[in-house]
């Protein structure tokens, strides 16, 4: 790792990340009904949410806004001790911007932002579950009844962030969150047009990719986790007949490997489902660096996603709330559905 002999092993792994929506009950009815995820708690302008693997409280704050994009981003840190440190540390980076007492379900926490602008928080104190007795599971081990409804998504899975400059945010993640890089996009003219990064074997948690726009502080999408492939499958087939714009249909990535399928919520954050990711074990693992040319073919596939997927983030650059930047999929004129 730069800068150090040994890895920050302080921080353990992304807990929850806000998602800001101007169509707070829409989007509501989209996460519980077609993410098939359960309201965990209520507040004036929050409603915090679950998939049936979490075992924290939840992993979504969804929050009533003006324009869309994220909150904030939340990791949980590895004991009291760690979560002083990573405060430490960021204080002197001069990114602070000091304590919390809490939020739902979590403790005091230390809050900061990203060179881009991207609000983050660290914790430590958290909530384990405790399910009512209509979510109760069969076996100890697992924190929630399946309930199979929609996608049936199962935890938060990644953030990706969007980035004026790649690079320095990259290095911030590094040295001084301890996030390990896996993968990256370097351009012909060297410049660092993606990082994927992980604080655990998974091959990510947290990605940095260059924003087309230019602009600082914004969301390109977050992703829910489910086991199988088939699950993707089948939630590519639910959002076609809920009439939900789907971005990219279910394929497969050539960084990290994962099945992926890309759809815009009603706020107009793009969100995916996805699965199979590889996971890291070797702990002198060499970054996998890709090249402009590698990254022209597409996806593990050949598919090739379409404009928006690279040049939409939220908040639109307009200024305004615009929602989706495409029609749902199955009011799109002469496409081939059936």
């Amino acid at each position: 790792m730069t800068g150090a002999s040994e890895p920050i092993r302080d921080l353990a792994h992304i807990g929850h990340a806000e998602l800001l929506t101007p169509t707070p009950e829409e989007s509501l009815r989209f996460f519980v009904d077609l993410f098939g995820m359960e309201i965990e708690a209520r507040d004036q302008r929050s409603v915090y949410l679950r998939g049936w693997g979490d075992y924290q409280r939840y992993s979504l704050k969804l929050t009533e806004s003006e324009l869309p994009g994220i909150g904030h981003m939340a990791i949980r840190a590895q004991s009291p001790a760690a979560l002083e440190r990573r405060a430490a540390a960021i204080e002197r980076t001069g990114l602070g911007t000091g304590w919390i007492d809490g939020d739902h379900g979590h403790g005091s926490a230390y809050r900061f932002t990203d060179p881009d602008g991207h609000l983050m928080e660290l914790y430590y104190d958290a909530d384990r579950y405790v399910p009512p007795e209509n979510l109760r599971p069969a076996l100890r081990n697992v924190p929630q009844r399946y309930v199979g409804r929609g996608a049936a998504v199962k935890r938060l899975d990644h953030v990706n962030l969007l980035a004026r400059d790649v690079a320095p945010n990259r290095r911030f993640a590094q040295e001084q969150l301890g996030f390990r890089v896996y993968e990256q996009i370097v351009l012909d003219d060297g410049r660092e047009a993606g990082a994927w990064m992980s604080l655990t074997i998974a091959a990510h948690e947290l990605i940095y990719v260059a924003d087309h726009a230019g602009a600082n502080g914004r969301l390109h999408h977050l992703a829910f986790f489910v086991d199988t492939r088939e699950e993707v499958l089948r939630a590519a087939d639910l959002m076609l007949d809920a009439d939900v714009p789907i971005e990219a249909a279910p394929s497969k990535h050539a960084i990290a490997q994962g099945m992926f399928l890309y759809v815009y919520e009603p706020g107009g954050n793009r969100v995916e489902v996805t699965t199979g990711t590889h996971f890291i074990y070797d702990p002198a693992y060499e970054p996998v660096v890709w090249t402009e040319a590698e990254r022209a073919r597409g996806q593990a596939w050949g598919v090739r996603t379409i404009e928006t997927f690279h040049t939409y983030g939220t908040p639109d650059i307009s200024g305004k709330a615009t929602g989706p930047p495409i029609a749902p999929t199955s009011r799109v004129p002469g496409s081939a559905i059936g």
